[in-house]
Parts: C-alpha cells; structure tokens; sequence
C-alpha cells in the first residue's frame, strides 16, 4: 500500500489522458516519433509513455506561437478581454483540481495533501493576473516645447518557458499567468519528470478560450528541447527555473544567439542565516522543514 499523504479512500489514481505534445492548440506526435517514459517515484514504475519534443518539435511550436503573436487575437485583445478568459482558465483548474492534485501526485511524489492544496493556490494565480492584465499601462512625461512624450507598455512576443519538476503545477502558472496576461504567446517545456499536469492545463487552456499557437507545451529533455528555447532565433524572452550551471548555459545561449531577454531563477535551496542568539532548535526545525515540506 503507497501512502500518499491521506487515505485511500481520498487518492483516486488518475486517468491519463493527454501524452502527446500541445503546439497550436492540437495534441501531436513528436516529429520524429519519439517517446519517454515518466516514472511514479513512489513505486519506481512506469505511469506513461510521453512523446519526445526535439529541436524540430520546438522550431513548430515556436513558428505557431510566433504565428499567434504577429497576426493573431491575443496580443491584439483588451487587457479585460484577456482576464475573462483567464478567469474561465481558473475555474477550469478548480472543477478538476483532483485529477491535477493526482497527477503532481504520482509524477513528483508529492504528498496529496500538498497538490491538493496547489489546486486553488494555481487558480488565484491566474485570477491575480487576470486582475492586472487590464492595468498594464505607460505613463504620460513632461517635455519642454511642442512635444508630446510617452511611454507605452507591450508584450515582449514569443517567450519559451523551462521549469523544473518540484512543484509542476505551481512552476507552470508562476510562469505562464504574467505572461499570458500581458499578451504574450509561449513556448513551454516542462521537467521531463513532470509533463502530466503541464499537458492537461494545456487542454483547459483550450477549453477556456486561448486561442490557437498562444500556449505550446513540449516535454522533452534539457540538451535538446531546452537548449533549443533558450538558443531559438524566434523567441524573444527565455525564462528558466532551476540550477546554476543550467542557468549558465540559458544565458549563454540567449546571447549567442538573438540577445534574447532572460530571466532566471536558480539554486538557493533552503538557506538560512542563523545568528548567535537563535532558537538551535527552532532553527533545525526550520532547515528541515524548508528542504523537506514536499517529502514531509
């Protein structure tokens, strides 16, 4: 019996529905067929088979965010627009927050309790988000003479996304929900450890109004999906969670390619600055606490 954080008769094993890569609003094969498998850490078998995105899944997912950017809806809508669509999206998440709570469950070996409680968390995300998309504004600058200065706020275009596996859900929307709201269309890699809930958010996404090529979500590994976001020609912003040295090789990447913006969030695993007059105790407490939550 696997002790999943509550009992049985609370953990529903989830039915997998969605394995294969979501570029342009569609569920497809990789290009070159290719598949991995995605493990339940708790018993070390086999959930899945998921399809493999390479460089050649990433150039069609990026050509149809690119496609969505230039001449499509989304960046083109108002910011109320935007939020409308962002709310339905989150109440979407709510309706099936078990399913999701259960898929983190068994890929990440979180304990269910804690995906459970992800759910609304993941849900509040967007709402805030959807609360800002339609107060992103300039501001009017005082000049001398016959002039007329302005700053104007616009979405930055295509931007690849590559997060890490310890809270999939929430890494997602941390990601996802700024952007979106801005006006911006996306590429995504999940952690190959972690595609399930990424793919099935996708599918609410769809269900709630995005519309085609704005959200492109494609499992696949770091050497190859990864670097091919973060040294894409097409992608505007890279944005990437995760360790120092991969973090390195985002950046370099980026700027040897098109100069692309990054933004990178890396290592800082539980630190703690614990003066002369602590509690030892209370402070031991809190280092475990701070590693351990996801495994407690």
């Amino acid at each position: 019996m696997v002790d999943n954080g509550v009992s049985d008769s609370l953990f529903k094993m989830p039915t997998i529905k969605f394995t294969k890569l979501f570029i342009n609003g569609h569920f497809v094969d990789s290009i070159s067929g290719k598949t991995f498998e995605t493990i339940d850490p708790r018993t070390g078998e086999v959930i899945v088979k998921i399809s493999e995105g390479t460089k050649e899944d990433i150039d069609a997912a990026v050509a149809a965010a690119r496609e969505a950017f230039d001449t499509g809806p989304w960046p083109r809508m108002t910011g109320v627009e935007r939020a409308k669509i962002m709310v339905k999206w989150a109440e979407l998440i709510e309706e099936n927050g078990e399913e999701l709570a259960a898929l983190d469950t068994i890929e990440a070996g979180l304990l269910y309790q804690l995906t459970k409680f992800g759910i609304p968390a993941a849900a509040d995300m967007l709402r805030y988000y959807a609360g800002a998309a339609d107060k992103i504004h300039g501001e009017v600058l005082k000049s001398s003479g016959q002039f007329h200065a302005y700053t104007l706020m616009e979405p930055i275009g295509v931007v690849g996304h590559i997060i890490p596996w310890n809270v999939p859900l929430m890494m997602f929307f941390t990601k996802v929900a700024p952007s979106i709201a801005a006006g911006c269309t996306m590429v995504l890699k999940p952690a190959e450890q972690t595609p399930l809930s990424a793919l099935f958010v996708a599918h609410l996404a769809k269900l709630a109004g995005v519309p085609d090529g704005v959200l492109n979500v494609v499992p696949g590994f770091g050497p190859t999906a990864g670097a091919a976001i973060s040294s894409h020609m097409e992608i505007d912003k890279v944005s990437f969670t995760g360790s120092v040295e991969t973090g390195r090789e985002v950046m370099h990447a980026a700027a040897s390619s098109n100069l692309k913006a990054v933004s990178l969030e890396l290592g800082g695993k539980s630190p703690l600055i614990i003066f002369d007059d602590a509690d030892l105790d209370k402070a031991a407490d809190l280092a475990f606490f701070g590693m351990f939550l996801n495994k407690a």
